[in-house]
């Protein structure tokens, strides 16, 4: 049995320059081996007693008491449209702690952990795309066989459906404000462009790091050439911290070693809540670290870094 705990600590002294990936392997019941990142998950441990409830979204299996904490269950076979296998005392749960939130996964079993470099890491091919974007990348290990990385964001999206956005506050002078943001997650690319929008602010955006860094470096390049001041172009840069090909960390990095870039704040913004992913994004010159999501804590931090450039 795989503590994730332990693995969490372990790795408070990870070089956050890396651009490396900690996938839990874990299993279904099927010969597809499925992934997530290491530090969404708190613990591994035997199912509890769970206790059914009535008119609980289809997938979630009921509420557990762990340790003080009511947390749901879901079901991650039945959000996959996987062959559904009875409840066994000895089914594995995997907590997930992310956004702020916890959240029992029921699994066949978990294998281990390993450690890829995000640059082997691939978004799935669109006819690969299937149930309701839940995978979000594909990696393959040294023996040749594929890991479906999963996005637990468009897990919760699907089981509970998608938060409203509200009260988010107009930015004044908005519309010549342009934050470019990189996300990999369809659901918080919407998110991230429905905040925006209400703030009255433009965007532009990516969908990995590598596909940020060469249209950022491309920009870069035009204003040291022509002389216009960078953050006439971009006012923020808002970065998820997971992406594959290069992650936030990777890229923020990057952004702070340009000479024209660095002139731009750096927002983080991820559902890896841990307090060693915060640490880390300082340690790259991150301005400010955002938990996904909240709408308006979104806003109030973007706020004052659009203002002030």
């Amino acid at each position: 049995m795989v503590n994730s705990i332990e693995t969490i600590d372990l790795r408070k002294s990870a070089d956050p320059s890396s651009n490396a990936l900690d996938i839990l392997l874990f299993n279904l019941g099927t010969s597809e081996i499925f992934g997530i990142n290491v530090f969404k998950v708190r613990e591994v441990t035997r199912t509890p007693q769970i206790t059914k409830t009535p008119n609980v979204p289809d997938g979630v299996e009921g509420l557990i008491s762990l340790r003080g904490n009511i947390i749901p269950v879901l079901r991650l076979d039945k959000f996959l449209a996987l062959e559904e296998k009875p409840i066994s005392a000895d089914e594995t749960m995997m907590v997930a702690e992310f956004s702020s939130r916890m959240l029992g996964f029921l699994v066949n079993s978990v294998d281990k952990i390993i450690r890829v470099d995000w640059a082997q890491v691939r978004a799935p091919e669109t006819v690969l795309a299937h149930n309701q974007g839940l995978i979000t990348a594909i990696t393959e290990l040294p023996d040749g066989r594929l890991v479906s990385v999963m996005d637990v964001e468009q897990v919760i999206a699907v089981a509970f459906g998608e938060a409203a956005i509200s009260n988010v506050p107009v930015i004044e002078g908005g519309a010549e404000k342009t934050v470019f943001f990189a996300d990999d997650s369809s659901i918080a690319r919407k998110k991230i462009i429905e905040t925006l929008e209400k703030m009255g602010v433009r965007y532009k955006n990516a969908v990995n790091g590598r596909e940020a860094w060469d249209r950022l470096a491309g920009i870069s390049a035009h204003a040291a050439q022509t002389g216009t001041p960078i953050t006439e172009l971009i006012s923020v840069i808002l970065t998820d911290a997971e992406m594959p090909e290069m992650d936030g960390y990777a890229l923020t990095k990057l952004v702070k070693s340009d000479p024209e870039l660095k002139k731009v704040p750096v927002v983080m913004h991820s559902s890896l809540s841990h307090a060693t992913n915060r640490e880390m994004g300082r340690r790259v010159g991150v301005d400010a670290y955002v938990t996904k999501f909240d709408a308006r804590e979104l806003a109030e931090t973007l706020r004052p870094l659009l203002l002030k450039v």
